[in-house]
Protein backbone atom coordinates (compact mmCIF):
# COMPACT_ATOMS: atom_id res chain seq x y z
CA UNK A 1 0.00 0.00 0.00
CA UNK A 2 1.25 3.51 -0.84
CA UNK A 3 2.22 5.71 2.10
CA UNK A 4 0.91 9.25 1.55
CA UNK A 5 2.27 12.10 3.67
CA UNK A 6 2.61 15.88 3.57
CA UNK A 7 5.94 17.50 4.47
CA UNK A 8 6.34 21.15 5.39
CA UNK A 9 8.64 23.67 7.06
CA UNK A 10 8.23 26.98 8.85
CA UNK A 11 10.57 29.79 9.93
CA UNK A 12 9.51 32.83 11.94
CA UNK A 13 11.51 35.63 10.36
CA UNK A 14 13.14 33.35 7.77
CA UNK A 15 15.80 32.99 9.03
CA UNK A 16 14.62 32.62 12.61
CA UNK A 17 13.12 30.00 14.93
CA UNK A 18 12.32 27.14 12.56
CA UNK A 19 10.29 23.94 12.51
CA UNK A 20 9.58 21.01 10.24
CA UNK A 21 6.91 18.33 10.17
CA UNK A 22 5.50 15.49 8.15
CA UNK A 23 1.93 14.28 8.60
CA UNK A 24 0.00 11.17 7.59
CA UNK A 25 -2.83 11.25 10.13
CA UNK A 26 -3.39 12.34 13.72
CA UNK A 27 -1.72 9.15 14.99
CA UNK A 28 1.20 9.21 12.55
CA UNK A 29 3.24 12.40 12.34
CA UNK A 30 6.55 13.81 13.51
CA UNK A 31 8.08 17.26 14.00
CA UNK A 32 11.30 18.96 15.03
CA UNK A 33 13.25 22.13 14.45
CA UNK A 34 16.04 24.52 15.43
CA UNK A 35 16.45 27.83 17.24
CA UNK A 36 17.66 29.37 13.96
CA UNK A 37 16.91 28.19 10.43
CA UNK A 38 15.00 28.89 7.21
CA UNK A 39 11.85 27.66 5.49
CA UNK A 40 13.92 25.68 2.99
CA UNK A 41 15.85 23.90 5.73
CA UNK A 42 12.55 22.92 7.35
CA UNK A 43 11.04 21.65 4.09
CA UNK A 44 14.11 19.55 3.28
CA UNK A 45 14.42 18.16 6.81
CA UNK A 46 10.73 17.18 6.84
CA UNK A 47 11.21 15.10 3.68
CA UNK A 48 14.44 13.58 5.04
CA UNK A 49 12.88 12.54 8.33
CA UNK A 50 9.87 11.08 6.50
CA UNK A 51 12.21 8.96 4.36
CA UNK A 52 14.16 7.81 7.40
CA UNK A 53 11.03 7.11 9.44
CA UNK A 54 9.64 4.84 6.69
CA UNK A 55 12.97 3.20 5.81
CA UNK A 56 11.89 -0.09 7.41
CA UNK A 57 9.05 -0.30 4.85
CA UNK A 58 11.06 0.06 1.58
CA UNK A 59 8.66 -2.16 -0.35
CA UNK A 60 5.84 0.38 0.03
CA UNK A 61 5.78 3.32 -2.41
CA UNK A 62 5.96 6.74 -0.77
CA UNK A 63 3.87 9.68 -2.01
CA UNK A 64 5.13 13.02 -0.66
CA UNK A 65 2.92 16.11 -0.84
CA UNK A 66 4.99 19.30 -0.76
CA UNK A 67 4.22 22.98 -1.39
CA UNK A 68 7.85 23.87 -2.19
CA UNK A 69 8.97 23.69 -5.82
CA UNK A 70 12.53 24.32 -4.60
CA UNK A 71 12.47 21.11 -2.57
CA UNK A 72 10.81 19.02 -5.28
CA UNK A 73 13.17 20.24 -8.00
CA UNK A 74 16.23 19.91 -5.77
CA UNK A 75 15.52 16.23 -5.08
CA UNK A 76 14.07 15.10 -8.41
CA UNK A 77 16.03 17.23 -10.91
CA UNK A 78 19.09 19.00 -9.59
CA UNK A 79 20.58 16.71 -6.96
CA UNK A 80 22.26 14.26 -9.40
CA UNK A 81 24.12 17.13 -11.10
CA UNK A 82 25.16 18.66 -7.79
CA UNK A 83 26.43 15.27 -6.60
CA UNK A 84 28.44 14.77 -9.78
CA UNK A 85 30.13 18.14 -9.20
CA UNK A 86 31.04 17.24 -5.62
CA UNK A 87 28.02 19.10 -4.19
CA UNK A 88 29.28 22.39 -5.58
CA UNK A 89 27.70 25.00 -7.83
CA UNK A 90 29.20 26.29 -11.06
CA UNK A 91 31.09 28.97 -9.15
CA UNK A 92 32.71 26.33 -6.93
CA UNK A 93 30.76 27.28 -3.82
CA UNK A 94 28.92 24.59 -1.84
CA UNK A 95 25.27 23.96 -2.63
CA UNK A 96 22.92 25.49 -0.05
CA UNK A 97 21.85 23.05 2.67
CA UNK A 98 24.56 20.66 1.46
CA UNK A 99 24.47 18.34 4.50
CA UNK A 100 20.72 17.92 4.17
CA UNK A 101 21.11 17.29 0.42
CA UNK A 102 23.73 14.59 1.02
CA UNK A 103 21.49 12.87 3.57
CA UNK A 104 18.50 13.08 1.23
CA UNK A 105 20.53 11.51 -1.57
CA UNK A 106 21.41 8.59 0.71
CA UNK A 107 17.87 8.23 2.03
CA UNK A 108 16.40 8.13 -1.50
CA UNK A 109 18.54 5.12 -2.50
CA UNK A 110 16.39 2.07 -3.23
CA UNK A 111 13.13 3.90 -2.55
CA UNK A 112 10.05 4.28 -4.75
CA UNK A 113 9.13 7.93 -4.09
CA UNK A 114 6.70 10.20 -5.89
CA UNK A 115 6.59 13.93 -5.14
CA UNK A 116 3.45 15.99 -5.77
CA UNK A 117 3.22 19.76 -5.58
CA UNK A 118 0.26 21.17 -3.63
CA UNK A 119 -0.58 24.82 -3.16
CA UNK A 120 0.19 25.98 0.36
CA UNK A 121 -2.60 27.37 2.53
CA UNK A 122 -5.26 26.37 0.03
CA UNK A 123 -7.23 24.09 2.35
CA UNK A 124 -5.40 20.83 1.57
CA UNK A 125 -5.99 18.75 4.71
CA UNK A 126 -2.60 17.02 4.95
CA UNK A 127 -0.61 20.10 3.97
CA UNK A 128 -2.44 22.26 6.51
CA UNK A 129 -1.81 19.68 9.25
CA UNK A 130 1.92 19.50 8.48
CA UNK A 131 2.18 23.29 8.31
CA UNK A 132 0.43 23.72 11.67
CA UNK A 133 2.83 21.30 13.37
CA UNK A 134 5.94 22.84 11.79
CA UNK A 135 4.79 26.29 12.85
CA UNK A 136 4.07 25.03 16.37
CA UNK A 137 7.69 23.90 16.72
CA UNK A 138 9.01 27.22 15.41
CA UNK A 139 6.77 29.05 17.87
CA UNK A 140 7.96 26.80 20.70
CA UNK A 141 11.57 27.75 20.00
CA UNK A 142 10.59 31.41 19.81
CA UNK A 143 8.82 31.33 23.18
CA UNK A 144 11.15 28.88 24.95
CA UNK A 145 8.49 26.22 25.42
CA UNK A 146 8.90 22.46 24.83
CA UNK A 147 8.60 21.60 21.13
CA UNK A 148 5.97 18.99 20.14
CA UNK A 149 7.56 15.96 18.44
CA UNK A 150 4.62 13.69 17.60
CA UNK A 151 4.18 9.91 17.80
CA UNK A 152 6.28 9.15 14.70
CA UNK A 153 5.81 6.23 12.30
CA UNK A 154 4.94 2.75 13.66
CA UNK A 155 8.01 0.54 13.89
CA UNK A 156 10.45 3.35 13.11
CA UNK A 157 12.15 3.22 16.52
CA UNK A 158 12.06 5.67 19.37
CA UNK A 159 14.80 8.13 18.43
CA UNK A 160 13.69 11.64 19.37
CA UNK A 161 13.16 14.22 16.65
CA UNK A 162 16.33 16.33 16.48
CA UNK A 163 15.40 19.80 17.65
CA UNK A 164 18.52 21.25 19.21
CA UNK A 165 21.29 23.46 17.89
CA UNK A 166 21.59 26.72 16.01
CA UNK A 167 22.14 26.01 12.34
CA UNK A 168 22.26 27.90 9.08
CA UNK A 169 21.56 26.95 5.46
CA UNK A 170 25.15 26.04 4.69
CA UNK A 171 25.59 23.70 7.69
CA UNK A 172 22.30 22.14 8.75
CA UNK A 173 22.15 19.37 11.35
CA UNK A 174 20.22 16.65 9.55
CA UNK A 175 19.94 14.23 12.47
CA UNK A 176 19.93 10.54 11.58
CA UNK A 177 21.54 9.70 8.25
CA UNK A 178 20.09 7.00 6.00
CA UNK A 179 22.32 4.15 4.87
CA UNK A 180 23.17 4.36 1.15
CA UNK A 181 23.08 0.56 0.73
CA UNK A 182 19.44 0.25 1.75
CA UNK A 183 17.65 -2.33 -0.39
CA UNK A 184 14.13 -2.19 -1.77
CA UNK A 185 12.36 -1.10 -4.94
CA UNK A 186 14.45 0.21 -7.85
CA UNK A 187 15.52 3.86 -7.58
CA UNK A 188 12.74 6.07 -8.86
CA UNK A 189 11.72 9.58 -7.93
CA UNK A 190 9.13 11.55 -9.85
CA UNK A 191 7.37 14.88 -9.51
CA UNK A 192 3.69 15.59 -10.21
CA UNK A 193 1.14 18.30 -9.57
CA UNK A 194 2.71 21.08 -11.64
CA UNK A 195 2.38 24.55 -10.17
CA UNK A 196 0.75 27.34 -12.17
CA UNK A 197 2.70 30.38 -13.32
CA UNK A 198 4.76 32.02 -11.92
CA UNK A 199 5.90 29.01 -9.88
CA UNK A 200 6.27 26.94 -13.04
CA UNK A 201 9.12 29.22 -14.10
CA UNK A 202 11.32 27.29 -11.67
CA UNK A 203 11.10 24.24 -13.96
CA UNK A 204 13.14 26.16 -16.55
CA UNK A 205 15.40 27.73 -13.95
CA UNK A 206 19.12 27.12 -13.59
CA UNK A 207 19.38 25.69 -10.05
CA UNK A 208 22.57 27.66 -9.46
CA UNK A 209 20.71 30.92 -10.08
CA UNK A 210 17.89 29.87 -7.76
CA UNK A 211 20.44 28.99 -5.11
CA UNK A 212 22.06 32.38 -5.64
CA UNK A 213 18.74 34.11 -4.97
CA UNK A 214 18.02 32.01 -1.90
CA UNK A 215 21.53 32.68 -0.63
CA UNK A 216 20.51 36.25 0.15
CA UNK A 217 18.64 34.86 3.16
CA UNK A 218 21.95 33.45 4.37
CA UNK A 219 23.61 36.82 3.76
CA UNK A 220 21.04 38.42 6.05
CA UNK A 221 21.69 35.78 8.68
CA UNK A 222 25.38 36.73 8.59
CA UNK A 223 24.52 40.37 9.29
CA UNK A 224 24.10 41.86 5.81
CA UNK A 225 21.52 44.63 5.94
CA UNK A 226 18.25 44.52 4.03
CA UNK A 227 19.22 47.70 2.16
CA UNK A 228 22.51 46.15 0.99
CA UNK A 229 20.75 43.00 -0.18
CA UNK A 230 18.16 44.96 -2.14
CA UNK A 231 20.81 47.10 -3.83
CA UNK A 232 22.57 43.93 -5.01
CA UNK A 233 19.31 42.52 -6.37
CA UNK A 234 18.49 45.78 -8.17
CA UNK A 235 21.87 45.63 -9.89
CA UNK A 236 21.16 42.02 -10.87
CA UNK A 237 18.05 43.19 -12.74
CA UNK A 238 20.22 45.44 -14.90
CA UNK A 239 22.47 42.58 -16.04
CA UNK A 240 21.78 41.26 -19.58
CA UNK A 241 22.18 37.61 -18.52
CA UNK A 242 19.53 38.02 -15.83
CA UNK A 243 17.11 39.79 -18.17
CA UNK A 244 17.51 36.92 -20.63
CA UNK A 245 16.65 34.32 -17.96
CA UNK A 246 12.86 34.05 -17.61
CA UNK A 247 13.21 31.87 -14.54
CA UNK A 248 15.44 34.33 -12.71
CA UNK A 249 13.20 37.26 -13.61
CA UNK A 250 10.20 35.31 -12.37
CA UNK A 251 11.93 34.87 -9.02
CA UNK A 252 12.90 38.52 -8.67
CA UNK A 253 9.58 40.11 -9.67
CA UNK A 254 6.68 39.87 -7.22
CA UNK A 255 3.54 38.21 -8.60
CA UNK A 256 1.74 41.59 -8.28
CA UNK A 257 4.63 43.62 -9.71
CA UNK A 258 3.81 46.74 -11.73
CA UNK A 259 5.87 49.50 -13.31
CA UNK A 260 5.38 53.07 -14.47
CA UNK A 261 7.78 53.64 -17.34
CA UNK A 262 9.58 56.82 -18.38
CA UNK A 263 6.71 57.62 -20.76
CA UNK A 264 4.19 57.44 -17.93
CA UNK A 265 2.78 54.11 -19.13
CA UNK A 266 1.54 51.59 -16.56
CA UNK A 267 2.90 48.09 -17.26
CA UNK A 268 1.88 44.79 -15.69
CA UNK A 269 4.26 42.05 -14.58
CA UNK A 270 3.54 40.00 -17.72
CA UNK A 271 4.24 42.99 -19.98
CA UNK A 272 7.51 43.76 -18.21
CA UNK A 273 8.65 40.12 -18.34
CA UNK A 274 7.93 40.02 -22.07
CA UNK A 275 9.74 43.30 -22.72
CA UNK A 276 12.81 42.43 -20.66
CA UNK A 277 13.13 39.02 -22.35
CA UNK A 278 13.39 40.77 -25.72
CA UNK A 279 15.69 43.62 -24.65
CA UNK A 280 19.46 42.98 -24.67
CA UNK A 281 19.97 45.03 -21.53
CA UNK A 282 21.35 48.48 -20.86
CA UNK A 283 24.99 47.66 -21.47
CA UNK A 284 27.55 49.25 -19.14
CA UNK A 285 25.68 51.35 -16.59
CA UNK A 286 26.51 53.15 -13.37
CA UNK A 287 24.17 53.03 -10.38
CA UNK A 288 24.37 55.90 -7.91
CA UNK A 289 22.22 55.12 -4.88
CA UNK A 290 20.51 58.24 -3.51
CA UNK A 291 18.63 56.55 -0.67
CA UNK A 292 17.79 53.08 0.61
CA UNK A 293 15.11 53.31 3.28
CA UNK A 294 14.02 50.29 5.31
CA UNK A 295 10.26 50.76 5.78
CA UNK A 296 10.13 47.84 8.20
CA UNK A 297 11.51 44.30 8.42
CA UNK A 298 9.91 43.35 5.10
CA UNK A 299 10.12 46.41 2.83
CA UNK A 300 12.87 48.63 1.40
CA UNK A 301 12.41 51.73 -0.78
CA UNK A 302 15.38 52.27 -3.09
CA UNK A 303 16.02 55.49 -5.05
CA UNK A 304 18.98 55.76 -7.42
CA UNK A 305 20.34 57.54 -10.48
CA UNK A 306 21.13 55.29 -13.43
CA UNK A 307 23.63 56.46 -16.04
CA UNK A 308 23.91 54.41 -19.24
CA UNK A 309 25.96 55.99 -22.00
CA UNK A 310 24.80 59.58 -22.49
CA UNK A 311 21.40 58.95 -20.87
CA UNK A 312 20.51 59.32 -17.22
CA UNK A 313 17.33 58.52 -15.32
CA UNK A 314 16.03 58.55 -11.78
CA UNK A 315 14.67 55.22 -10.54
CA UNK A 316 12.44 54.28 -7.61
CA UNK A 317 11.94 50.66 -6.51
CA UNK A 318 9.94 49.05 -3.72
CA UNK A 319 11.24 45.65 -2.57
CA UNK A 320 9.27 43.38 -0.23
CA UNK A 321 9.61 40.00 1.48
CA UNK A 322 6.58 37.77 1.88
CA UNK A 323 5.24 34.34 0.95
CA UNK A 324 2.09 32.22 1.15
CA UNK A 325 2.68 31.46 4.83
CA UNK A 326 2.75 35.16 5.80
CA UNK A 327 6.41 34.59 6.70
CA UNK A 328 9.40 36.36 5.24
CA UNK A 329 10.52 34.84 1.96
CA UNK A 330 13.14 36.11 -0.53
CA UNK A 331 13.22 39.77 -1.52
CA UNK A 332 11.13 40.58 -4.60
CA UNK A 333 10.52 43.76 -6.55
CA UNK A 334 6.93 44.95 -5.98
CA UNK A 335 6.91 48.29 -7.84
CA UNK A 336 9.28 50.31 -10.03
CA UNK A 337 9.17 53.73 -11.65
CA UNK A 338 11.70 55.45 -13.88
CA UNK A 339 11.93 59.04 -15.11
CA UNK A 340 14.52 60.26 -17.60
CA UNK A 341 16.47 63.37 -16.67
CA UNK A 342 15.90 66.31 -18.99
Amino acid sequence: MTITAAADGSALGNPGPAGWAWYIDDDTWRAGGWPHGTNNMGELKAVLDLLESTAHRPEEPLRVLCDSQYVINSITKWMPGWKKKGWKKKDGKPVLNVELMRSLDAAMAGRDVRFEWVKGHAGHELNEAADARARAVATAFQTGRPAPEGPGFPGAGSAPAPAVGSVRDRAASPGRTASPDRTGAPDRASAAGRAPAPEALEDRHDPDLLSELLAHEEELARGRSAAETVQALERDLLRPEVRADAGRLGQLLHESFAEIGASGTWCSRAEVLDRLSREPGLGPADVHVLSATELGPAAVHLVYRLVAGDRASLRSSLWVREDSRAELGPWQLRFHQGTEES
